[in-house]
């Protein structure tokens, strides 16, 4: 492969996968470089050593899952105009989230934050941003629900509260479904993202999920 093929960017996804099968600390340069099929030097055309690779594909994971939204406009004006419900909003909201965790490059971008934020408190940010933004999405679904009178008034603090426990819901069943997938992929590489035989994803998990969340929907009413 010649230099001119090479980028910042590909390096990036390089390593993640590597890190995905070996996790990050037991990545080298040479893993990388291998997976490229280049020579390790010509990695340090882009960065000057393996920590600053490192740092780099903490920042691109950084930016990839933060211009992730859980909320979609649409469906919040639906259910103001009476379209639809804040359960059905928040079935499909779900589904939607998971499958885009469950592709690339967000799944070996989740599986690195995930595993790394107990050892990088920049991956920590990351990963506490993403409940922060899920919970503000989840407050805008909320305040519609209040406003259709689909939800019993509630002061701020009880908003403030639910729309955490309910991101805390969500993203604990997120956690499990890809931890289930991470571990089929990385056992069968041929059913991974993208790949020829890939795998569906596990509706199991995810209707769980959805179940979960109508079960505390019900409870607001």
């Amino acid at each position: 492969m010649s230099k001119k093929n090479i980028s910042q960017e590909k390096i990036i996804q390089a390593f993640l996968s590597s890190a995905f099968d070996k996790s990050a600390g037991g990545t080298s340069l040479a893993d990388v470089a291998d997976s490229l099929e280049i020579k390790k030097a010509s990695l340090y055309n882009h960065f000057d050593s393996r920590e600053a690779m490192y740092a780099a594909s903490v920042e691109y994971c950084k930016n990839q899952i933060g211009a992730v939204e859980f909320l979609i406009p649409k469906l919040a004006d639906s259910l103001l105009d009476g379209k639809t419900t804040v359960q059905s909003a928040f079935k499909k909201l779900i589904s939607r989230y998971f499958a885009l965790f469950d592709s690339e490059p967000l799944f070996k971008m989740y599986v690195f934050v995930h595993t790394e934020q107990y050892f990088n408190v920049e991956c920590l940010k990351i990963v506490q941003a993403q409940a922060e933004k899920m919970a503000e999405n989840i407050r805008t679904l909320f305040d519609c629900a209040v406003a259709v009178k689909a939800f019993k008034p509630k002061t701020e603090k009880e908003l403030k509260d639910l729309c955490l426990d309910c991101t805390s819901l969500i993203l604990q069943q997120l956690d499990s479904y890809i931890a289930v997938r991470k571990e089929t992929v990385r056992l069968n590489p041929e059913t991974g993202a993208g790949s020829l035989f890939e795998l569906p994803s596990d509706n199991n998990i995810i209707n769980r999920a959805v179940k979960l969340v109508e079960a505390f929907l019900n409870c607001l009413g």
